[in-house]
């Protein structure tokens, strides 16, 4: 009886947590609308993956850098503030999101410590577009501001 009990318990958990996944808005893959976007320079995410990673979210970008070459990046943590490590982005090594409302994240990046990164995502009403509007600092101490649309695959 309590190997059943059990058994339903852990079911229960992985049904919850696949339902709070399905809820957000922000999951999914999101392709780049370079003519609805504006950017300062060459460098675009073109494809963004945003899906469930046990009970965290794993975040997968490909797109390239200012001199044309393949880029790809990923984050695994939670949209709760708190920073987690990024992997193969030259530009951060920690980043968070954190939750504002349903369908806006606020994102920041670090490198070394130093803010690298900072911006909204915000999913339209209708779920089907997103606009990703971030300020860069380069190497230089420029700032760099870009918005980018991207539409829901």
């Amino acid at each position: 009886m309590k190997a059943k009990a059990i058994a339903l318990t852990i079911s229960l958990v992985f049904v919850s947590v696949a339902l709070g996944f399905q809820d957000n808005p922000q999951m999914g893959t999101w392709k780049l609308n370079e003519t609805k976007s504006q950017f300062a320079g060459k460098a675009r995410n073109h494809t963004v993956v945003y899906e469930a990673a046990g009970d965290q979210t794993k975040v997968t970008v490909d797109g390239v850098d200012e001199n044309g070459n393949a880029v790809h990046n990923e984050w695994t943590g939670k949209f709760d503030g708190k920073p987690y490590a990024v992997t193969g982005d030259a530009n951060s090594d920690m980043r968070s999101y954190r939750m504002m409302d349903k369908n806006t994240l606020e994102l920041k990046g670090t490198k070394g410590g130093k803010p690298t990164i900072n911006g909204s995502i915000v999913v339209s009403g209708d779920g089907k577009t997103r606009t990703v509007t971030t300020t860069t600092t380069d190497a230089q101490g420029k700032k760099i501001k870009n918005v980018a649309v991207y539409d829901k695959q």
